[in-house]
């Protein structure tokens, strides 16, 4: 049984007051610095203007005449008059008059004014005003940059508080063929497709429903493990009916504040009905659809507020109303009752684990885009791969692409798949972790006593391969072939599985005569099936056809789990376990010491070349008197620390 979920700690910072975020503030400090400095410039520019000295223009008519004058430039009334010694003066003179004109007057002969360099500058014109009012226009024009720039800030931060309550699903156009999925990129999952033809068919043609007085769909829930293609069977609902898919996750629904969860969930459904025919997809929905009643303050959390909210907006829908809501989870037992009850989600659709046939189906689907060597073979790969869900194959095809691009090649060839399903499996070989010479030969012996063991019971899967090369957690590991695929086990062979599994403790403890931490999940792995077999298969003749505890229960905050049977019982299944892994032990024994020779063959083998595969391995026990098993089926995998 799982207790995790019961341990969850509370947010430290909940019910806490979110610091104001400075960003505003900031800005507005900023744009008054920039204010200020460029203000400080101006009137630092305007300021430093040379002081020219002015003389009257009886005393320029007497320069030009004494020859001391290089140049005059007229500008209007304005003259500017530049000694031969390079010193600068300046003067005034009648408009109306040219400067010519008005120096004759005062006295000044042709000869005179013709050895004076006299310039007209034509002041008139757009420059000429833009250039006398730009010491103007510069400080009103920043000043209302500066005002639109904090109006700008403070709609901003208004808008933004206004619109959290609207919706932030993703929507995806029916008419965007990149990110189109159909039921073709969909392999397996038959049952659940079938299922969901319904859906597409309403969706396209609803009149002939209507029309036999069928009541539309609501909702469809899919529910299964964790990667087995959920997310995207709803996208090849939507991409078959060819209607806009409005795509978000359970917890985006919820934020800090109050009456937002709910306020986003109208804006959804709001959207999606103007929107119509069209599918709501809700991934993850236990984040706000759990049950009811945990809550703090009367029940009236956010969470709950927001799970109200969407029951009501699936109750309020017309009966020609064309919007279907599509939810996922991986925890249907957590869901209130009265969000999967018919009415609001009237399918529920289970997405298992695929099969062989389903598996091979999903690798050629991921295959399609990869150059393939001529050896592969993705029905062997799909035998190797039970209890593989589609993003596993997935990602199996990703790291055989990925190690043969690390080594150069141009081809995935069948060598980079075996070697994908172990990475998969249990994570990179740990090729640095040395071992020393004595911990490789506990190694090897615990690994062999496991092989052995599985060989010889005849209801234990068949050797497939034994390494004792480190990957991920496990020191060495033993991967079994079952004969068959098979969705029922019996008793036999689980009491058998247990064995295996106690072979690599009982081998070290009979070769070493001590034991080590290597089988400590191995203990694990044995302890809990014999505890299943004993409370919930009812495979104990002690206990009897039972079952005891509320092992899947759904749980209220506040609430403890309770084993649901007297101390008297809980001893007597204490007892029975003990029993079964005791017996499991005496089995393991009785194997490895009537088969001692094969036993020191496959460790010393282990020892020299670190992995066994089945050919070679076959060859070493049946050396030895044992006959292997027929090798057929699917790959189970069995880990050993």
């Amino acid at each position: 049984m799982d207790f995790n979920f019961l341990n969850q700690k509370e947010p430290k910072n909940k019910g806490k007051k979110k610091k104001e975020n400075p960003k505003f503030s900031g800005n507005l400090l900023g744009a008054i610095l920039i204010f200020m400095t460029i203000t400080a410039l101006y009137l630092m520019i305007s300021g430093t203007s040379k002081n020219v000295p002015e003389i009257s223009i009886s005393d320029l008519a007497k320069s030009v005449t004494a020859g001391e004058v290089k140049g005059i430039l007229v500008e209007g009334e304005k003259l500017t008059v530049t000694y031969k010694d390079d010193s600068v003066k300046t003067s005034k003179k009648e408009t109306e008059s040219s400067l010519s004109q008005t120096l004759f007057n005062y006295g000044v002969k042709s000869e005179a004014l013709n050895a004076t360099n006299i310039e007209v500058k034509n002041e008139s014109g757009f420059g000429y005003w833009f250039m006398n009012l730009l010491p103007f226009l510069i400080p009103i024009i920043f000043i209302l940059f500066f005002f639109w720039y904090l109006s700008r800030q403070v709609k901003g931060a208004g808008m933004q508080a206004f619109s959290f309550g609207q919706s932030k699903a993703r929507i995806t156009d029916p008419n965007d063929k990149n990110n189109k999925v159909t039921f073709k990129d969909v392999a397996g999952c038959k049952e659940a497709k079938e299922e969901l033809k319904e859906i597409v068919d309403f969706l396209k043609n609803p009149k002939k429903f209507l029309d036999i007085g069928a009541r539309i769909p609501k909702g469809v829930i899919l529910t299964g493990a964790p990667g087995t293609g959920k997310t995207l069977l709803a996208r090849a609902v939507a991409g078959e009916a060819g209607v806009p898919f409005f795509h978000l996750s359970g917890s985006e629904f919820v934020e800090m504040f109050v009456g937002v969860g709910a306020s986003r969930v109208r804006d959804l459904f709001k959207m999606a009905k103007k929107a119509a025919p069209a599918i709501i997809f809700m991934d993850e929905i236990d984040a706000i659809g759990r049950t009811r009643g945990g809550g703090f303050g009367g029940g009236n959390d956010e969470r709950e507020q927001t799970l109200n909210q969407i029951l009501v907006e699936m109750d309020g829908f017309e009966p020609n109303e064309k919007v279907i809501v599509m939810a996922a989870t991986n925890r249907p037992d957590v869901l209130d009752p009265a969000l999967v009850r018919p009415g609001r989600f009237d399918r529920k659709v289970m997405l298992d684990l695929p099969d062989r046939i389903d598996r091979e189906e999903i690798l050629n689907i991921h295959a399609q885009l990869k150059p393939l060597a001529e050896d592969i073979n993705l029905k062997l790969i799909a035998e190797r791969t039970p209890g593989f869900s589609g993003a596993d194959l997935y990602s199996l095809m990703n790291e055989g692409a990925i190690l043969a691009a690390r080594e150069n090649r141009k081809k995935v060839f069948q060598f980079d798949l075996i070697r994908a399903i172990e990475k998969v499996m249990l994570g990179p070989e740990r090729k640095s972790h040395l071992l020393s010479k004595k911990e490789k030969e506990i190694t090897a012996y615990h690994e062999a006593g496991h092989a052995l063991v599985a060989s010889v019971l005849p209801h234990a899967d068949p050797v497939h391969k034994v390494s004792i090369i480190a990957r991920g957690n496990a020191g060495g590991y033993t991967l079994k072939l079952p004969l068959e695929e098979r969705r029922l086990q019996s008793k036999k062979e689980f009491i058998d599985d247990i064995a295996m599994s106690l072979g690599g403790y009982v081998a070290e403890k009979m070769i070493f005569g001590d034991i080590t931490t290597g089988p400590s999940s191995d203990l694990q792995v044995a302890t809990n099936l014999a505890r299943a077999m004993v409370t919930r298969w009812g495979m104990s003749d002690l206990i009897g056809p039972v079952t005891l505890g509320n092992d899947g229960g759904k749980l209220s905050w506040g609430e403890t789990r309770e084993d649901g049977y007297s101390e008297t019982v809980s001893t007597k299944v204490d007892s029975e376990v003990s029993r079964i892994i005791n017996d499991g032990i005496k089995s393991a024994e009785k194997v490895l010491t009537e088969h001692k020779k094969a036993l020191d063959a496959i460790a010393n083998k282990l020892i020299e070349v670190e992995t066994l595969e089945q050919e070679e391995y076959n060859k070493i026990i049946i050396a030895n008197g044992i006959i292997p098993k027929k090798v057929e089926g699917e790959a189970k995998l069995e880990i050993k620390s």
